[in-house]
């Protein structure tokens, strides 16, 4: 692994973001159950842990020519904001949008499915904090998709490389990036 990416994985460990347990396990939002717990919004909760996101998303996103970034309330939200705001103060500057795509369209108001700034026809990345089954990521791509935008890749920061997610994501015509796996998770030294 890169430096960052160790960095990162440690992060997991010294923020109790990481819950490893072989015996019980924990149940995921699919009803399954999972020997690991990741838990990225406590570990964004953190301000040294979302810039080593941010750099290691900036890092991974260089070769993807894209306007705009966001990905399904809430967890997307810390995600692609942090990685923004990293990549407005880099050299060379680079100013990606955000969005939040919505559970649900608000019932009042303009009534919106997906909030924040955006054009039919801009290019976006969808974020999200955690790969399992993909269900939370390409719901966040199919309302991407259906408000116009062009949508090509998504990034996650960790892979569980469990149900078939990447294949899944795959399948829609997505390249998959992440920025860790739950194996750099599991071989990170704990504190």
């Amino acid at each position: 692994m890169l430096p960052l990416k160790v960095e990162l994985a440690n992060a997991f460990h010294d923020t109790k973001s990481f819950k490893w347990d072989q015996g019980k396990g924990f149940i995921l939002a699919s009803g399954l159950t999972s020997p690991f717990y990741v838990d990225c919004r406590s570990l964004m909760a953190h301000p040294g842990s979302r810039r080593l996101v941010a750099s290691l998303a900036c890092e991974a996103l260089k070769p993807v020519e894209f306007d705009c970034l966001g990905g399904l309330e809430i967890g997307a939200i810390s995600i692609a904001t942090s990685i923004s705001d990293f990549a407005f103060a880099a050299q060379p500057k680079r100013t990606w949008k955000t969005f939040v795509v919505r559970k649900q369209a608000k019932d009042h108001g303009l009534g919106k499915l997906i909030e924040g700034s955006f054009l039919p026809g801009d290019h976006a990345v969808i974020v999200d904090d955690v790969l399992t089954s993909g269900g939370s990521l390409l719901k966040a791509v199919a309302a991407a998709r259906g408000a116009g935008l062009i949508v090509t890749h998504a990034l996650v920061i960790v892979d569980r490389k469990e149900q078939d997610g990447r294949k899944k994501v795959e399948a829609e015509g997505l390249t998959l990036l992440s920025l860790l796996t739950i194996d750099d998770l599991t071989s990170a030294q704990a504190p």
